[in-house]
């Protein structure tokens, strides 16, 4: 019983936690980043700012925050380890887009990211910002790798092909957003890596 009360619990959580950020990207789409207020969401969402604040540390989190990150070490963690570290890290990348743009909604999905994305691209602050997560997403995929960090030449390798890879994605997010999300992202995605890695980067097989 206490395990499906906690499971309940998380599940209202990830609800109010959707439509929270859901109001919030209306109102940035329609009234613009900066002349929209924390308050203002609440009171769209219809709750109070503590608790937007609880869900979303900062404003621009209310962009930028998704569960990219989990998606993308999870799936790394269950990558066979004798692959290369590109196609391990690339795959992960083209299988948590896969998930973000779908869902019950694929349009909604879709349509809900692109107008995300559009706002990173406009708006400085949430760029400065995304430089961060950024940051966080390089981290969660080492640690997804088991790296030891009492070797500094694997962890310098495996930091360094995690970085190539997310620059890759944020280019191939940026082309995405700005050709109206026409096609399908993970295809962009795929698309980007196989540019800078060549076709090899992103078959499972190869």
């Amino acid at each position: 019983m206490p395990g499906q009360y906690s499971t309940l619990r998380a599940q209202r959580r990830a609800e109010t936690q959707r439509a929270i950020q859901a109001h919030a990207i209306r109102l940035f789409t329609e009234r613009g980043y900066d002349a929209t207020t924390v308050t203002d969401v609440a009171e769209a969402a219809g709750v109070s700012p503590m608790t937007v604040y609880r869900h979303f540390p900062t404003k621009e989190d209310l962009v930028l925050l998704d569960q990219h990150g989990a998606l993308v070490a999870e799936r790394i963690a269950a990558s066979p380890d004798v692959q290369p570290l590109v196609r391990r890290i690339g795959r992960a990348l083209i299988e948590s887009a896969t998930t973000l743009t779908g869902g019950d909604d694929l349009a909604a999905g879709r349509e809900f990211l692109l107008a995300r994305l559009r706002l990173m691209i406009s708006t400085p602050a949430l760029r400065a910002k995304h430089l961060d997560n950024h940051y966080a997403l390089q981290r969660s995929i080492v640690d997804a790798l088991g790296v030891d960090a009492a070797d500094p030449d694997t962890v310098l390798r495996i930091q360094a092909a995690a970085s190539a890879c997310l620059a890759t994605l944020h280019t191939a997010l940026v082309c995405w957003a700005e050709d109206d999300g026409r096609g399908q992202l993970p295809d962009m995605i795929a698309k980007a890596l196989a540019a800078a890695f060549g076709e090899d980067a992103t078959d499972p097989h190869g």
